[in-house]
């Protein structure tokens, strides 16, 4: 059995081989490009922030994460500003002094945000960041189209790493949706780990009224909305629900 910490900087280390082909970074990293300041809120490895750089981004771009293991990976590139924290956390130390033309939350990092007071507290943290006319881009999932119910142990993707070996990953329901919160394992094997490695994470499910209604009480107007990163149009049988809602002034 490993030990924690190593479990940590693994997983991380994998995380950007399990995601590779990522549709959303086709529809985020144009709008990226197009600010001058930029926060990505739960950036993981950064890896976002490090392909705007790349691609010729000169303006500010601010990666934050509560992950210390995925802020050593997106460390690899010392020109982008890397915060350890949330929302909260960031705020109260001030770390993020300074105004943003863009925030963004990807990989559906929105759904953390498992209670009412919770999304009030980020959205207003977001709000008071960016200037008046800023955008603020994320999606979730649309509940309707019910994702979960191919999250199953059968559903296994494999990552064959040079030093870890072939890990594989599925994930698998273990507290039903309740209209809402769904909770669900995550869990990896391979063959430098003596035991499967687990964790545990809650999503909320919003439908689009719902989540329309938080961002009007922060003070957001939604400037677009899509089904996908496509750009096609939001439906009730769309999978996602792609926001870019914008700071009133």
């Amino acid at each position: 059995m490993v030990d924690r910490l190593f479990s940590e900087r693994s997983l991380a280390r994998l995380y950007d081989a399990f995601c590779a082909g990522r549709e959303d970074f086709g529809f985020y990293l144009p709008l990226v490009a197009g600010a001058r300041a930029v926060l990505d809120v739960g950036c993981g490895t950064g890896e976002l922030l490090r392909r705007a750089r790349a691609g010729g981004h000169r303006g500010r771009l601010c990666g934050l994460d509560p992950a210390a293991a995925m802020l050593e990976v997106a460390r690899q590139r010392a020109d982008v500003e890397w915060v350890l924290g949330d929302l909260d956390s960031a705020g109260e130390r001030g770390v993020l002094d300074g105004e943003f033309d863009l925030v963004v939350m990807t990989g559906h990092a929105f759904q953390v945000l498992t209670d009412d007071a919770r999304i009030v507290r980020a959205l207003s943290a977001v709000r008071q960041l960016l200037v008046p006319g800023g955008r603020f881009a994320f999606e979730t999932r649309n509940p309707a189209v019910r994702a979960w119910e191919g999250w199953t142990r059968e559903e296994v993707a494999v990552v064959d790493d040079p030093d870890l070996g072939p890990v594989r990953y599925w994930r698998e329901v273990v507290t039903p949706f309740d209209g809402e919160l769904l909770t669900f394992t995550h869990t990896f094997t391979g063959p430098r780990w003596g035991a499967p490695q687990h964790a545990r994470s809650t999503l909320r499910f919003l439908t689009a009224e719902r989540l329309d209604a938080f961002l009007t009480a922060a003070g957001f107007e939604v400037a677009e909305r899509y089904g996908g990163f496509g750009g096609e149009a939001y439906a009730a049988e769309t999978a996602e629900i792609v926001t870019v809602a914008v700071a009133a002034g």
